[in-house]
Formats: structure tokens, C-alpha cells, sequence
């Protein structure tokens, strides 16, 4: 059987025209190298080198031989380079998802330009789905990591990161009695203040940690809220908001999307709403590109504003 080693040998000794020098070339003595090219060509049926006085010169067969050794050790050589790069998280692809929460954080988008910037050779797919659905395709192999508020249950066989907590603010619209008037200084809203609003929510299915979460911090401040309309976008949550049907609560880095006709007001630390953010992936060795997405995201988590 021809093996690697055999090629590399015959393609030295082509090189140099000399056992001797071959020899010293690849590390080894003399004699072993003559045996193996001897038994090379007893393998191919040929003789590749004719034997002169002062070395050796390529046959025809020899010629054909090392010119496709030459072709497959390059290629051997790309596999090699191209596989450690995809280690590196140089090359490869990653298909990222997020909730629509989470797309608008300046820690996700920072991430997903960084990757870019620094391995240009990964093929990048992003989606915008619900959490259930992100965590199907995350099982089904469709996805490789997820970005999502809701909590995932440890045991489903996916290591969860709690990359940080961010405060939530009350949108509201900008005429509301609540909304401060131009020049004066915001004050903090009562949860309980919100007691007789209307309330505009993300659908439970699509966000039930967020959800769950407004229910929760609501009932403690001694009111269910009145849910007037649950939205199946957060933007369409805004929209909303904008016309006058309601308020919401949404995470802070939403209101950098500074919506017309929509107001923002922080809430009073003691209602301690906040909208966690995970990386999520399967329970498996990553791919290089997941590794260095995961570092990027760790690394760029320090530099934000709404790092906790």
C-alpha cells in the first residue's frame, strides 16, 4: 500500500537528483530511503528513477508519478492548513439565532460585526425567531447558537450562559400623563403606578420569560396587569404603544430605537425587572466558530453599557 510517506520520499529525491542528499533532507539514512523507493516502484510496477554515477534522474513513469505526488501532497497540505483554520474559527460557517429582544442589544450586534471582522472567511446565517423555536432549531442541528431571554431548562441537554441582566423600562406614549415634558428631570415609575393602564406584551409563546417576568413583578406590586393586546414583534409592541392603545415594559437597549411618539421612563429599582440574556448551544465540543463567537461575545460584554 502506498502511504504519504512515500510520495514525500519520492518527490525529495526528484528534487535533489541524490539518495544521499534526499536522505539528509528528510531526516533519515541512506539505505532506508533506497529500500523504500525500491519498494515504491516493486508497488507501482515501474522504475521512477534511473540510477547514474553521481545520483539519479527521473524515467518517464517517474515523471508522471512525482508530478501527481506533487498535486496530492499540495492538496493533502490545503486539507490540513483549511482544517486548522476552521479550528481557529478562521473558516467554516455558524448559523446564529436571537429573539427579536435581543437583536436590537448593542452586545449582539457588536458580537456578530466583530466575528465578521475578524475571521471574513465564516459563512454567517442569522435568524429572528421565538425562543421555543430557537431552541427546536438548536436541537435539530438547524442552529448552532442562540442568543435568547427566556430561561432553557439544564437538562435539555444545552449549555445555557447567563451573559447579563439588563434593565427594563416603561414605553409609553409620549402625551401620556406619566411622560415627563421637555426640560424636566424623569423620576423612576412605581410599578404600581401602572395599575390602571392598559398593557401591550410580547405574545407569551414568542417571549415567555419576559412575559412571565412583567406578570410576576405586577402581581408583586399588588395588581394583574390589564393586558389590552399581546404584539407578536417587539417593534409591532411599539407601534402600539405609539398610537395611544397602551404601555409597555420592554429591555432598555430597545429604546435606542427612539420610536416616534413614544416616551421612556425607568422603573423604580424595587420592582427588580430585568431582561436576562443567554448564549445557548448543544452539549457537544464546538465548532471553532462557535468557540471564538462564545469569546467574542464574553469580550465584548465588558465594554458595554449594559454590562452587569
Amino acid at each position: 500500500m502506498i502511504e504519504l510517506r512515500h510520495l514525500r520520499y519520492a518527490v525529495t529525491v526528484a528534487d535533489e537528483g541524490h539518495m544521499t542528499r534526499a536522505a539528509q533532507r528528510l531526516g533519515i539514512q541512506q539505505p532506508p530511503l533506497s529500500q523504500q523507493i525500491a519498494k515504491l516502484e516493486a508497488i507501482v510496477g515501474a522504475s521512477l528513477f534511473k540510477r547514474l554515477p553521481r545520483g539519479v534522474e527521473l524515467t518517464d513513469a517517474g515523471r508522471t508519478f512525482v508530478e501527481k505526488a506533487r498535486t496530492i501532497l499540495h492538496d493533502v497540505d490545503l486539507a490540513i492548513d483549511a482544517t486548522r483554520r476552521n479550528i481557529r474559527g478562521e473558516e467554516g460557517s455558524l448559523a446564529i439565532g436571537f429573539t427579536s429582544s435581543a437583536a436590537f442589544h448593542p452586545l449582539v450586534t457588536s458580537a456578530v460585526r466583530s466575528l465578521g471582522e475578524t475571521s471574513p472567511d465564516i459563512a454567517l446565517k442569522l435568524e429572528e425567531a421565538s425562543t421555543p423555536d430557537l431552541i427546536a432549531e438548536l436541537h435539530s442541528g438547524l442552529l448552532d447558537v442562540a442568543l435568547v431571554r427566556s430561561p432553557v431548562p439544564q437538562s435539555s441537554g444545552l449549555v445555557i450562559s447567563r451573559i447579563l441582566d439588563e434593565e427594563m423600562l416603561v414605553a409609553l406614549p409620549d402625551r401620556h400623563p406619566l411622560a415627563v415634558a421637555k426640560g424636566e428631570k424623569p423620576r423612576p415609575v412605581q410599578l404600581s403606578e401602572l395599575a390602571n393602564e392598559a398593557f401591550i406584551l410580547y405574545r407569551r409563546p414568542s417571549g415567555p420569560g419576559l412575559y412571565d417576568s412583567i406578570i410576576a413583578a405586577c402581581l408583586a406590586a399588588g395588581f394583574s396587569p390589564r393586558i389590552r393586546h399581546e404584539a407578536p414583534r417587539l417593534l409591532s409592541k411599539l407601534s402600539l404603544v405609539a398610537a395611544g392603545l397602551g404601555i409597555s415594559i420592554i429591555p432598555e437597549s430597545m429604546a435606542r430605537l427612539e420610536t416616534n411618539g413614544v416616551a421612556y421612563l425607568k422603573l423604580d429599582p424595587r420592582a427588580n425587572l430585568m431582561a436576562p440574556l443567554y448564549l445557548v448551544h448543544r452539549d457537544e465540543q464546538p465548532s471553532g466558530a462557535l468557540r471564538l463567537f462564545a469569546d467574542i461575545v464574553h469580550r465584548e460584554k465588558a465594554s458595554l453599557k449594559y454590562d452587569t
